[in-house]
């Protein structure tokens, strides 16, 4: 199967300008894509035809004036459902919100719309964006689109694996401890954590805290820089995009679209397994043993080594518990029946920490971030896989053990992820050849502090080496396999949560 939908979202928007293209022609190719296979991995929960299939004949309009609305013109683009649309249903995959449809966009969405894309409907995420696996009681569970009965990760799991099978050319998430870049891991696509503040939030219950952040999802890296040009963004409202006045230091989008090559012959990577602490299982570990030997010739000087992230398990644990008990603790406490274990789970944990176990996570989390910037002095880079294992069955609410061991809690796999978000840095997962499994396995990259810009040109470079290498490249799904597939609903489980 193939189709105008493929193209990446660079290319379409050149066929737009020239008119070689419409708007409308592009979007009618995402809604086929979508009735073909959605059905087999259920990535897109809620559609808008008539508000897109308006919105496209409308761009048609303005580029047949000669009118440039902006950096997404006429693009469709795909929206986690955690994430408010106006008009547009937006369930957080919670029975509590089955039917709430938002009067207004959140500002993110709303910078989107105003780059003149075309939102056309919302992904699946697990309920309230809580897991690593992409299920809840309001539509279901996603499936991989390499094996539908296997998990697409999460929390953007609808997103990633819409990407993958081309439904859109652009779809958004959001990460907290990995959600996504986790799912870009699974599915074989690009998803970047941008560092905090540069897609400003106006959101996050706790203001000043750097644990979740918006951004972008591609098929590839330009892509996923171009969407960050236009998601990249002040906001009063969010204290971690501040700016200094006069000085539009997030306007300056030049530095994220299109990434420039790097030199890769002339930085220092460095690269790590595990962190030091991350239970990350052994057939991950030989498979990013196999990648690191092909991009070692590609760098300068290329070593084994991380940052001191010791106690990072028990800092991302307290400080996460302490975000959902400011979200979750009122309905935990008024209706616990329409919370699900994930989020029940965070609440009582929230519950049973003191203000002694909270300052020493946050002090945890500083001393982890100055090990960061005294770590990055010595290298350009960091590698390591994006995720500890290769995707399980979605039946299994989370992975309970990793090579025989146990895991300490429902997200504790996501560890290679979260030694990431306490220090803030900016991540991308990059799809880098299949694991043993025949499985997408996804590279993660982390840059310096406010390296946005290192991490996207490193990644395009990285990308553009093993592009004409099938074992090294971006994995396909066979989508004409998932075009003849029983749809995901009828498999037993699918809308169990427990």
């Amino acid at each position: 199967m193939s189709g105008l939908c493929d193209s990446s979202a660079v290319e379409l928007r050149r066929l737009l300008a020239a008119r070689a293209i419409s708007p409308v022609e592009l979007l009618d190719a995402c809604l086929s894509r979508i009735a073909s296979t959605n059905p087999a991995v259920n990535a897109v929960v809620t559609l808008d035809e008539p508000g897109a299939r308006a919105a496209a004949k409308d761009a048609e309009a303005a580029i047949l004036r000669g009118e440039d609305r902006g950096a997404l013109h006429g693009l469709p683009v795909l929206i986690k459902d955690t994430q408010d649309t106006a008009g547009l249903r937006t369930t957080y995959g919670s029975p509590l919100l089955k039917d709430h449809v938002p009067a207004a966009d959140q500002a993110s969405v709303a910078r989107l719309r105003a780059a003149g894309a075309i939102v056309f409907g919302k992904t699946n995420t697990p309920e309230w964006a809580a897991g690593g696996n992409t299920r809840n009681p309001v539509f279901g569970a996603t499936g991989n689109p390499f094996d539908p009965m296997r998990s697409a990760a999460g929390s953007s799991g609808g997103s990633a694996v819409a990407l993958a099978c081309d439904m859109a050319p652009l779809a958004s998430g959001s990460d907290t401890g990995g959600s996504l870049r986790n799912p870009a891991g699974f599915a074989g696509i690009v998803g970047m954590r941008p560092s905090y503040g540069l897609v400003a939030s106006e959101k996050r219950a706790f203001g000043w805290s750097n644990l979740s952040t918006d951004g972008p999802m591609a098929r590839n890296v330009a892509d996923t820089a171009l969407m960050l040009s236009v998601m990249a963004s002040d906001d009063a409202r969010d204290p971690l995009a501040y700016t200094l006045p006069g000085e539009p230091l997030r306007g300056r989008t030049e530095r994220w679209a299109p990434p420039r090559p790097a030199e890769l012959g002339k930085l220092r990577v460095a690269f790590t397994e595990d962190f030091g602490f991350a239970p990350t299982e052994q057939a991950i570990r030989r498979v990013f043993r196999h990648r690191v030997s092909k991009l070692a010739p590609l760098f300068a000087d290329c070593r084994e080594a991380t940052p001191d992230c010791s106690g990072a398990d028990d800092a991302f644990a307290v400080l996460r518990a302490g975000l959902f008990l400011a979200m979750h603790g009122k309905n935990y406490k008024e209706r616990p029946e329409m919370l699900g274990p994930n989020v029940r789970t965070n609440v009582e944990e929230g519950l049973s920490y003191t203000l002694e176990d909270f300052a020493r996570a946050a002090t945890t989390q500083t001393r982890i971030y100055r090990a960061y910037q005294s770590f990055f002095s010595g290298c350009d880079v960091l590698i390591s896989p994006t995720i500890t294992l290769s995707p399980r069955p979605w039946s299994e609410l989370y992975p309970a053990e990793i090579d025989g061991a146990p895991t300490k809690s429902y997200f504790h796999w996501l560890a290679l992820a979260y030694a990431v978000t306490l220090p803030g840095h900016p991540a991308l997962s990059l799809p880098l050849g299949l694991d043993e499994a025949g499985l997408p396995f996804g590279l993660q990259i982390v840059g310096p502090r406010g390296g946005d810009a290192i991490v996207l040109s490193v990644a395009a470079s990285i990308e553009a080496a093993f592009a004409g290498n099938p074992q090294l490249c971006r994995p396909i799904p066979d989508l004409a396999r998932l075009a003849a597939a029983p749809p995901l609903s009828a498999a037993p489980g699918f809308l169990t949560w427990e």
